[in-house]
């Protein structure tokens, strides 16, 4: 169990972790090959551009395909693309006593591979994961129906790498 605890850590215990993977395989985003551009300070800035020379050529199986505009603030693999935008605001669900508790059933928090996230399901069906407890919010938009299983284990060794421990602005 220790063994197992090193390579999935969740927030709120194994049933949590159980869900957010779950849900994450029945989600949805949009299939748009254009997002917004995150515009953070300098110093997340820098984390970012560290992020993208770090992020695995594929996830989940998926080849990597940038959305427009080509930006090192985003990222995207497979179409419908799987969206990794870094150094987004702060969702204001991860300030939520609710979310904390479990008591959201739109939002969970747990932890995959030593990143801790914030899954929450969008109107639009689709699943925005966003990094906690690290320097830049990260955020990643799942298309609905896409079968993310390894998704979070796949990109857990770059955002570490990149993005360290603390607590973003």
């Amino acid at each position: 169990m220790n063994s197992f605890r090193h390579r999935h850590t969740a927030l709120f215990g194994l049933p949590a972790l159980a869900l957010l993977i779950a849900i994450a395989g029945c989600s949805s985003a949009d299939d748009n090959a254009s997002v917004p551009v995150p515009s953070p300070d300098a110093k997340v800035t820098k984390l970012c551009q560290n992020l993208d020379k770090a992020l695995p050529r594929k996830v989940d199986g998926l080849g990597r395909e940038d959305p427009e505009p080509r930006s090192a603030m985003t990222a995207g693999w497979g179409s419908p693309a799987i969206i990794l935008r870094c150094g987004v605001e702060r969702p204001p669900k991860m300030a939520d006593p609710q979310v904390a508790l479990g008591n959201d059933p739109e939002a969970v928090a747990g932890g995959v591979n030593g990143v801790d996230w914030l899954m929450e399901k969008q109107d639009d069906g689709s699943t925005r994961f966003t990094t906690a407890n690290r320097s830049a919010y990260v955020e990643v938009t799942v298309p609905k129906g896409r079968d993310t299983s390894g998704m979070l284990v796949d990109m857990a060794a770059s955002i570490k790498k990149a993005i360290p421990k603390g607590i973003a602005n």
